[in-house]
C-alpha cells in the first residue's frame, strides 16, 4: 500500500499589518509629530493675531527663517564677529564636547573610588556635595578674573557643570549594588577585583550613562553662562547679542536648536545605554 508524503506544516505568513502593530511600531512618532506641528501652527496664528508684540514673541515662520539662513551661510573670510549660527554652533559644540570629555575623565574614575572605598568617600564627599550645591553661575567672575576671557574658562565652567552629576551617579550606583548579586559571585569564589569589574562595574554603568545625561544637561547650561559672560563666540554670545539688537527671531532660532542639540545628545547616550548595558532594556506592557 502506497504512504503518501507527509505534507508540509502550514505556514503562516503576514503580508499585511495590522492597524495596532502599526501604532505599536510608529504611534510615539505620529504623535510626537502630530503635537509638534499643531503646537507651531497655534504659535504662528498666535503670533500673527497681534495679541502681543512680535518684538516678544515673532511667529514661527520667522523663527524657522532665521535658523535657516543662520544655519546655511557662514562668516566671510578674516571676519571678526559672525552671524552665522553655523560657525556659533560649532564653536560651542567644540567647546561642549571637550568639558563633557575631561568631566567624564574625572566624574567616573572619582565616583567609582567614592563608591568602592569609605575612606576616599570620607575625605572627598564634603567638597562633593558643597560643590554640587553652588550654583556654577557665581564662580564665574572668578574664573573670569583667574582665567581672562578665553577657551579655558568657558572649558573650566562646563567641567564643573557636568562633573558632579556624574560622580554622585556613579558613586550611588556603587553604594547601591544588590548584596545579592556580591554574596553570589563571592559563593564563586570571585576576588575583590573580579567582584569590581564583572559585578559591581556593569551594575553601576546605566547609573554612569544616567549621570552623563544629566551632565549634557549641566554641561549646555554651563556652555550658554559661560559664553554670555565672557565670551565673544557661541551660541550663548549670540543669544546676547540678538537680545542687544532686540532681534526676536534670531533668539528663538537660537534657543530651538540649543532644545535640539540637548534632545539629540540625550538620544545618542540612550543608544549608548541600550548597547553597553542591554538588561536594564524594558519592554513595553
Amino acid at each position: 500500500m502506497a504512504t503518501m508524503a507527509p505534507s508540509e506544516p502550514a505556514r503562516i505568513v503576514k503580508t499585511e499589518w495590522s492597524m495596532r502593530e502599526f501604532w505599536k511600531r510608529y504611534g510615539s512618532w505620529f504623535v510626537t509629530v502630530a503635537n509638534l506641528t499643531i503646537f507651531f501652527v497655534v504659535w504662528e496664528l498666535f503670533a500673527r493675531s497681534g495679541a502681543i508684540s512680535p518684538l516678544f514673541l515673532p511667529p514661527a515662520s520667522s523663527m524657522f527663517e532665521a535658523l535657516w539662513t543662520g544655519l546655511t551661510t557662514t562668516s566671510p573670510p578674516g571676519s571678526v564677529i559672525s552671524g552665522s549660527i553655523r560657525d556659533h554652533l560649532f564653536y560651542s559644540l567644540g567647546n561642549l564636547s571637550l568639558g563633557l570629555f575631561l568631566a567624564c575623565l574625572i566624574g567616573i574614575p572619582a565616583g567609582l573610588l567614592m563608591g568602592g572605598n569609605r575612606y576616599i568617600e570620607t575625605v572627598l564627599s564634603p567638597y562633593v556635595w558643597a560643590l554640587a550645591s553652588l550654583p556654577r553661575i557665581a564662580l564665574v567672575p572668578l574664573f573670569i578674573l583667574f582665567l581672562g576671557f578665553t577657551v579655558k574658562m568657558q572649558v573650566t565652567i562646563i567641567v564643573l557643570s557636568a562633573v558632579f552629576p556624574i560622580i554622585i551617579n556613579a558613586w550611588a550606583g556603587v553604594k547601591t549594588t544588590e548584596k545579592s548579586l556580591l554574596a553570589a559571585a563571592k559563593v564563586f569564589g570571585a576576588s575583590r577585583r573580579e567582584l569590581y569589574t564583572k559585578v559591581v562595574l556593569p551594575y553601576t554603568l546605566p547609573f554612569i550613562i544616567s549621570g552623563v545625561q544629566q551632565g549634557i544637561g549641566r554641561g549646555l547650561i554651563g556652555v550658554i553662562i559661560a559664553e554670555i559672560f565672557g565670551g565673544s563666540k557661541g551660541l550663548g554670545y549670540l543669544i546676547q547679542r540678538a537680545a542687544d539688537t532686540f532681534n526676536s527671531a534670531l533668539m528663538y532660532a537660537v534657543l530651538f536648536l540649543l532644545v535640539v542639540v540637548s534632545l539629540t545628545l540625550i538620544q545618542l547616550t540612550r543608544w549608548l545605554e541600550a548597547y553597553v548595558a542591554p538588561w536594564r532594556r524594558i519592554d513595553r506592557l
